[in-house]
């Protein structure tokens, strides 16, 4: 089915829409109430439980029961509740179980399609469409008429999450937004879901599949959709959260399912770095242990990389499902224990358990057995000689690998194996330039800064033969270069410290000799590095051991941040610095090899580059930068003082699968200063000069202005990242005061948008992206995250950091901390000191803040006269459409005529500020 015409209404879309999915096979009902979506629901539950009801159906009575026990529950909670049977207790006291959705064959599941839907909660509100599985609603979708974003749908689903949702739709898995020509899907939540995780479906060749027909044929099919709410979401134990799958990792998944269960041959999958191997690999290994012929999966893991990070992110979709002990007899007992089907181990625990006699009758069990290994990151873990142990010893077992960057004839390993040699087949693919078309991972704004040129030729000196380029590298006057040249521009590449960055040095000399060129220029900037030293390495009488370095750059680490960390425990400051590097607390982490591979940070958007990189080192160290974060982080930035122009194209085309580089690397300064320059004569034709904003004819030219300023100001976030940006008049077009005046025209339409606007206003469906021209990193998440963070039981630490969120606090001076200082000052000084290791910062302050809110609400109704109960009406309503209730406002004050005009002022203000100090 074609959707028509390019005027189609919204109502011509959902009609067709309909008619599509009843031709798929879902069955049209009419639900126009929550009464009659509960009748259905009965009905449906009648029909898939008939066995176990024995011919007797549900009593209003039992009917009852089994409402009471799965309405009113969270979004996590009844997410749990449809994959588990339930108990109810029937009339005659038997015990009866009640099946909600068959996850294993979906012949018995009966799938059903609604519209508009009629929930009243504070408003009353109508759906657009509905998708039921056995009268359960699981999937909302919300339409746009062709012309209108589809991200007006996103904002809607807000709406209602905030006023209606409730009873059996909180049973809803996924929603869809869609205009007609684009569409997404994204996770329910009990969070606020965030547009960032709204994501296009695809082809298994990641074609994307956008218009309304095609993505309704393909992802709303009866078999797919079942499997995404089946197979395809994760229940994250830890944060409470359901998840969605992506398109390419929900293919990557089938085709290792049917690759290990329809063969005995190996495979691998290609997915770059940042795309969320860990979920894909893990879901693969959950599912793989469902099939009853393996008899174990094993994920394994290289020790250097389970670290905290891999350990969280692991035990989130299965809590205590990683040991991180050294002890291989905790292995062995895991493999002992039929019952545990998934193990995640290290490799060189494996290795240990198949060589040592002491174990020899427990790995016997699985020699000859189907066991399917996982393995991540494979082109590092798998070549060398403990691989050979543990392929000799399971005879019939399979591997499974995961790369973001494999190995290939141009990059082979050392003996000259790629990753086809070991895995054979590449199952899926997903590049880097996919991941970027579709904004799971940023492209790399890459600079090359030449620090040694021969004085006559201004040639490279480090190509000439026979020169002694590690003393070239090493030269104190060139380390002390680039330590000066980075500290100049960090706070323009991090706009202004909101993110961090990382140094990355060839040696643990180096490392240590930048650490002390930075102390020495006396930097506000907060550095460290860390490495790994030799127990016995080598080093010059006049040489300090990387030991003693490394124990001298701690002791200035516990003094910026309260902590107690030495030589004695190195796993603990290397967690402290991941923990602290991700909170955007370290500015600048020099790092040799750690960090460069496996670590993610959104936080992180800055890589320093002087040591040689190629191929997949190349690419894993630069995508450290080029994790989503916000709108202000636009790409990952890439500083190098060597000459690698060479080596990252020939990496990015590699890894690429192209001979075009412009996919992934962005464009030069020069072309985002003439993008600059166009859009300024753009905007200038709307308004030629500040002033000319507030002479603009109604709200259709204000949108104008608006979108064309807040481009203007995306490609000078861009420009603010290069090292020749400068604000100069001759070269931008414009003064930077007047850039600033017209950015104040442009915050003044905002604020009318957010406090006098009108429902039908065209600036409400304005995304003014308001995160772009705030110069403050602090915010009240900023402050919580250094909060995360602490030791609670080392008091120096704990009151070190609660002085430094003080601090912080007091020096922001964006709108939004004006108005959340004096709440967070009262949380610091006397909440947060009173925290243990086992309290939730979040919950804490969301409690603190809560009872401010009320003995707020509570001094108004007192000042004003008017009842609390009134005044959170009030609130409420303003919160939801973001118009104040004057009339209602006016009526409710009683007092003379000025008395009165005093207190309806008092409350609107009262009103306005609160929900802003509270949003």
């Amino acid at each position: 089915m074609v959707y028509q015409s390019q005027t189609q209404s919204e109502a011509q879309l959902e009609k067709e829409m309909i008619e599509q999915l009843a031709q798929m096979g879902y069955e049209k009902v009419s639900i126009p109430s929550i009464k009659k979506l509960q009748e259905n629901f009965r009905l449906q539950m009648n029909r898939l439980n008939k066995e176990n009801l024995k011919g007797t159906n549900l009593s209003d009575k039992e009917f009852g029961r089994l409402l009471l026990t799965i309405e009113g529950k969270s979004v996590y909670e009844s997410a749990k509740l449809l994959r588990d049977k339930q108990t109810i207790t029937r009339d005659d006291d038997s015990t009866l179980y009640l099946q909600l959705m068959d996850t294993q064959n979906y012949s018995n599941n009966h799938l059903q399609v609604t519209h508009q839907t009629t929930v009243v909660g504070r408003y009353t509100n109508r759906y657009d469409v509905t998708l039921l599985v056995n009268g359960l609603p699981l999937v909302q979708v919300e339409l746009k008429k062709r012309g209108l974003h589809f991200e007006e749908s996103f904002n809607q689903i807000m709406r209602y999450r905030k006023d209606s949702y409730g009873g059996l739709f909180n049973f809803l898995q996924v929603f869809v937004v869609s205009n007609g020509v684009d569409s997404k899907y994204f996770a329910n939540s009990d969070r606020e879901p965030m547009k960032s995780l709204m994501f296009f479906w695809s082809d298994d060749a990641n074609k994307r599949i956008t218009k309304l027909d095609a993505f309704t044929a393909s992802f709303l099919d009866r078999k797919m959709i079942q499997n995404v709410i089946t197979k395809y979401m994760v229940i994250n134990d830890t944060d409470k959260h359901l998840m969605v799958m992506r398109p390419y990792q929900i293919f990557a998944v089938e085709r290792i399912l049917k690759q290990v269960i329809h063969s005995n041959d190996n495979g691998y999958v290609w997915h770059t770095t940042g795309s969320g191997k860990t979920l894909t690999s893990f879901k693969a290994s959950e599912l793989l242990t469902q099939e009853q012929d393996i008899k174990k999966v094993i994920f394994l893991v290289d020790r250097i990389d389970l670290d905290d990070q891999t350990m969280k992110e692991f035990n989130k979709f299965q809590k205590g499902s990683v040991d991180r002990t050294t002890k291989t007899s905790v292995l062995v007992e895991q493999l002992k224990n039929t019952q545990q089907k998934l193990i995640i181990t290290t490799i060189q625990k494996m290795a240990y358990a198949v060589k040592n006699e002491r174990y020899k009758d427990i790995m016997a069990l699985y020699e000859n057995e189907k066991v399917v290994f996982v393995i991540d990151e494979c082109h590092r873990s798998q070549f060398g000689d403990m691989n050979l142990l543990i392929k000799k010893h399971f005879k019939k077992a399979q591997y499974i690998g995961f790369t973001g960057t494999p190995l290939f004839v141009a990059n082979k390993s050392q003996d000259g194996r790629t990753t086809s040699d070991l895995f054979q087949e590449c199952l899926h693919s997903y590049l880097i330039k996919d991941a970027i078309h579709d904004g799971n991972v940023l492209g790399f704004s890459v600079e090359y800064i030449s620090t040694i040129k021969e004085k006559e030729l201004g040639d490279d000196v480090t190509k000439v033969p026979g020169i002694d380029r590690q003393e070239l590298w090493m030269a104190n006057e060139r380390i002390d270069l680039i330590a000066g040249h980075i500290a100049s521009i960090h706070h323009n590449k991090t706009h202004n410290k909101k993110y961090t960055g990382m140094l990355a040095v060839e040696s643990i000399p180096a490392a240590i000799k930048y650490y002390d060129a930075f102390k020495k220029l006396g930097t506000d900037l907060k550095i460290t590095t860390i490495y790994s030293y030799g127990t016995n390495e080598d080093s010059d009488d006049n040489q300090e051991h990387s030991r003693h370095a490394l124990e001298r750059v701690m002791g200035d680490f516990n003094k910026e941040f309260g902590t107690n960390h030495s030589t004695d425990n190195t796993a603990s400051y290397f967690t402290d610095v991941s923990r602290k590097v991700k909170a955007a607390q370290i500015d600048l982490l020099i790092v040799v090899n750690m960090f460069l591979t496996g670590f993610d940070a959104k936080t992180l958007s800055t890589l320093y580059v002087d040591r040689p990189l190629q191929y997949h080192g190349l690419i894993q160290a630069y995508s450290r930068t080029n994790r989503v974060e916000g709108p202000k982080k636009m790409y990952g930035n890439i500083v190098c003082y060597r000459n690698l122009k060479d080596k990252t194209d020939e990496a990015v085309r590699l890894f690429s699968q192209t001979g075009d580089t412009g996919t992934v690397l962005m464009k030069e300064y020069n072309e985002y200063l003439a993008d600059f320059k166009d859009q300024l004569d753009e905007m200038l034709d709307i308004a030629i000069t500040p002033d000319a904003v507030d002479e603009l004819v109604g709200e259709t030219a204000e949108k104008e202005f608006t979108l064309t300023f807040r481009e203007l100001t995306r490609t000078l976030m861009k420009l603010k990242t290069f090292v020749e940006f400068d604000f100069n008049p001759a070269d931008m077009g414009i003064s930077e005061q007047t850039y600033k005046d017209f950015r104040s025209k442009y915050l003044r339409l905002y604020e009318n948008s957010k406090s006098d606007k009108l429902l039908v206003s065209v600036l409400n469906d304005v995304d003014f992206e308001i995160e772009l021209i705030q110069t403050d990193r602090i915010n009240v998440d900023y402050i919580l995250e250094l909060l995360r963070n602490i030791n609670y039981e080392n008091k120096q630490e704990r009151d070190t950091a609660v002085r430094r969120a003080i601090k912080e606090v007091n020096e922001a001076s964006s709108d939004d901390m004006r108005l959340k200082r004096e709440l967070l000052l009262e949380f610091l000084k006397g909440v947060a000191p009173t925290l243990t290791n086992n309290d939730s910062v979040d919950q804490k302050y969301r409690d603190f803040e809560s009872e401010r809110r009320k003995r707020e609400i509570q001094a108004m109704s007192v000042k004003v006269q008017v009842a609390e109960e009134k005044l959170e009406y009030f609130m409420k309503e303003y919160e939801f459409s973001g118009v104040s209730p004057d009339q209602e406002i006016n009526d409710a004050i009683k007092a003379p005529f000025k008395e009165k005009r005093k207190r309806v002022q008092a409350l609107k203000d009262f009103i306005y500020d609160n929900v802003k100090k509270y949003s």
